[in-house]
């Protein structure tokens, strides 16, 4: 299994000279299955370079969804495969409290997009679980939801294949001051033992409580999680659009510090934009 992060942060885009280490890009992850299969976590504007790749190949594509809030669909109208005809897409679309299935594909509809979804010459389907089914497989990964702790809500993911398990679990509050979805000790079932934990870290200490209830993590709890879970590595993920690229160096070697202090064996890093983690050569 390979996974690459095209996208890492979050909210919105982040150009300029201070972003250039970590990227830019709103959430998209690619993880590549030894069986061939292709899934992506998310269609944030990191998956336009993803699709310049993957425009060379034939195979379907497994598209999940967290939720539809603007950074994590924008950028699937620029995704090249929907423009082959032909290719396979399957979208499936994150659990949220409103029954908007399609959001991702209305984007692309009236004065929105000058292209209409239904005009796309790839055959793309939805394909909603049912809420009484919280694991699947697609290819030869077994993948199982929960619920994110996040405005609308919406789903994290388990990828469990090759022999490692990704635990997925962006934009989410950990200890929201409402009422949780998912409580930080089925966090920690949901994830134990999770060979990589992609955690929410947008925010840090000093935005509390000011952000409190918007829908995101203090880093410091997403190193508790990883530490509870013994998640062997934990990456930081949805960088705020306005942390710099050295703001997030302290981010992470403050994680680390924590890391150190509780004599813990988690591998702690800040996701950026382009790295790649082949976990059959561990």
């Amino acid at each position: 299994m390979k996974l690459t992060f095209y996208g890492v942060r979050g909210s919105i885009p982040a150009p300029g000279a201070a972003f250039v280490r970590y990227g830019g890009n709103t959430a998209c992850v690619h993880i590549a299955l030894n069986d061939g299969t292709d899934i992506i976590l998310d269609a944030g504007t990191g998956i336009k370079a993803l699709g310049g790749k993957l425009v060379a190949q034939q195979n379907d594509i497994h598209l999940l969804l967290t939720h539809n809030h603007w950074d994590h669909i924008q950028g699937f109208p620029f995704f090249a495969p929907i423009y082959q005809a032909g290719r396979r897409i399957h979208i499936v679309p994150g659990k949220t409290q409103l029954n908007e299935q399609d959001a991702i594909l209305q984007q692309m509809t009236g004065s929105y997009f000058p292209v209409h979804y239904q005009d796309l010459p790839a055959h793309i389907t939805l394909t909603p679980v049912p809420d009484e089914k919280d694991s699947w497989q697609i290819g030869s990964a077994t993948v199982s939801r929960m619920a994110m702790n996040h405005p609308g809500c919406g789903s994290s993911y388990l990828i469990d294949a090759d022999g490692v398990r990704i635990a997925y679990i962006t934009d989410n509050e950990l200890y929201p001051p409402y009422q949780r979805a998912t409580s930080f000790l089925d966090w920690v079932n949901f994830a134990s033992g999770a060979d990589l934990l992609i955690h929410d870290a947008q925010y840090q200490i000093q935005d509390m409580p000011r952000k409190a209830g918007w829908g995101h993590s203090v880093a410091e709890e997403a190193v508790k999680l990883a530490m509870a879970c013994r998640a062997k590595s934990l990456a930081l993920y949805s960088h705020d659009d306005m942390r710099t690229d050295d703001e997030i160096d302290q981010i992470q070697q403050h994680c680390r510090d924590i890391i150190d202090i509780g004599q813990m064996s988690v591998s702690v890093f800040a996701a950026a934009e382009g790295m790649c983690i082949d976990f059959d050569q561990r």
